[in-house]
């Protein structure tokens, strides 16, 4: 994440909020259309089978919706204002209100109904007004049923993708982390180099050296851990590195490449091979006298995953050449585990006398 993506990234989260709160009030009111012509639909049939033409009547039972759309919105707003409660007291606070809001819509109905017959007089009816309120009491609840559902299902949305972010900002954090524990190391090892050859009087070769280690730096530290790069680009990285340790190993190190030319395309994460290729110059191409051979290998193995590999020369003599080697193994392991969990794996094993070979395994992104 670059200094540009951190100050942006509470505009960003902000600007999902919004958003998010403009789609549950699109649902909400698509959910409320749908709820009012589904209730004038059903209303319909069912005064039509009691032998009330539906047509005639469309019209007061459209001004009857409209009257208890209304009284329905202000309840959602009450709903909407004690969201953080807990829905069992959301529960209770929407029957409540149901059950206010009803006789209301019970005397609208009576006075709508007393306006258009005027000036006949509309005797009030006690039975009638009472089914009103039943049958509005159970509209309402059911409306405030439903948002409650709504409401439910966008907050759990909402918890779930701050959640996301949150796991994304650790994971982030963690991959950053183990990217700096590389260059340290690295820096280490350099400085020492350079120390050396100055000590020796070879002060072009070690003025060259931190030329070369400068540039590898800039470009290292550019990386972003979360993202991946070309095979073949992290390899290149890997043969700067070396070229930075050739003023010491140029007599008697030799390189060697064994990659499949159909995998330089292949997605790997930034840096992973960088530890190992540390580890195989120090503990392996340092210690061993006379010629030395490192060996950065990559194939696709049999079930589709990418395997990648440094081998390198040890002291004769050593039980494993591993020694002294795993803050290194335990970065890329690390690493991996963050990545890919159960998919990545990083293991270090003999690959003949007085050799030894760490692998990489992983998912082969192309």
């Amino acid at each position: 994440m670059t200094i540009d993506q951190a100050q942006t990234a509470p505009f960003t989260l902000a600007s999902a909020e919004v958003s998010g709160s403009t789609v549950f009030g699109r649902e909400v009111v698509t959910l409320g259309v749908a709820f009012a012509a589904t209730l004038f639909f059903v209303s319909s049939v069912i005064w039509g089978i009691a032998g009330v033409d539906p047509f005639q009547s469309a019209w007061g039972k459209m001004v009857g919706i409209t009257g208890d759309a209304v009284l329905a919105v202000m309840i959602t707003l009450a709903l909407w204002h004690i969201r953080a409660w807990s829905l069992g007291a959301k529960a209770l606070v929407a029957c409540f209100l149901s059950l206010s809001a009803a006789p209301v819509s019970g005397l609208l109905d009576w006075g709508f109904h007393a306006f258009c017959v005027w000036p006949q007089p509309v005797p009030f009816n006690a039975q009638y007004f009472a089914q009103v309120v039943v049958f509005t009491t159970s509209e309402l609840f059911g409306w405030s049923c439903l948002y409650l559902a709504l409401q439910y299902n966008a907050q759990v949305r909402e918890s779930e993708k701050h959640l996301a972010v949150v796991r994304e900002e650790a994971l982030y954090a963690q991959m950053r982390a183990l990217q700096y524990q590389v260059n340290p190391h690295f820096l280490f090892n350099t400085l020492n180099s350079v120390a050396g050859l100055m000590e020796e009087g070879a002060t072009e070769n070690a003025r060259a050296m931190v030329l070369r280690l400068a540039n590898f730096l800039r470009r290292t530290l550019a990386l972003d851990p979360m993202a991946d790069v070309r095979l073949d680009a992290e390899i290149a990285l890997q043969l700067d590195y070396l070229g930075i340790e050739e003023a010491r190993f140029s007599d008697r190190m030799e390189v060697r490449l064994e990659v499949d030319p159909t995998l330089h395309a292949a997605k790997v994460p930034g840096l992973i091979l960088q530890p190992l290729v540390e580890n195989a110059v120090k503990h392996g191409v340092a210690r061993t006298p006379g010629a030395a051979i490192l060996i950065i290998g990559a194939q696709r193995d049999g079930d589709g995953s990418l395997r990648l590999w440094v081998e390198n020369s040890v002291p004769t003599g050593e039980r494993s050449g591993a020694d002294g080697m795993g803050i290194g193994l335990a970065n890329v392991a690390n690493r991996l585990a963050a990545r890919y969990a159960a998919a990545g794996a990083c293991v270090a094993r003999p690959a003949g006398p007085g050799r030894i070979r760490v692998e990489i395994g992983m998912p082969l992104v192309p």
